[in-house]
């Protein structure tokens, strides 16, 4: 009881606003796809195949919590970023920028 008493601004936030979640059930859910694919990944040769395989996944993961079919976002963003030169041309291909 003290704890909860001395935790209990954070812990009643989410009924002053109707965005937050009483639990975090949906960041668990979205981390599966990571943990179950975790054995996958202790077979990357290399720094740069882990780092591959993480933006990759972070890129999937995204897309799903925007509302985008991963395969055609990604298909999309294969074939538009040899076209770009600017930064801020890159950074309108994220998920969270692209229209649905």
């Amino acid at each position: 009881m003290g704890y909860a008493l001395e935790q209990w601004q954070a812990l009643s936030r989410f009924v002053e606003d109707g965005r937050l979640a009483i639990d975090n059930n949906l960041a668990e859910r979205e981390i599966k796809a990571v943990v179950i694919g975790r054995k996958n990944w202790l077979f990357a040769d290399s720094m740069e195949g882990m780092r591959a395989n993480a933006t990759m996944y972070s890129l999937v993961q995204t897309a799903k919590a925007n509302g985008l079919n991963p395969f055609d976002y990604l298909k999309y963003v294969f074939a538009t970023m040899p076209l770009l030169t600017t930064r801020a041309e890159v950074e309108c291909l994220l998920p969270w920028n692209m229209a649905h």
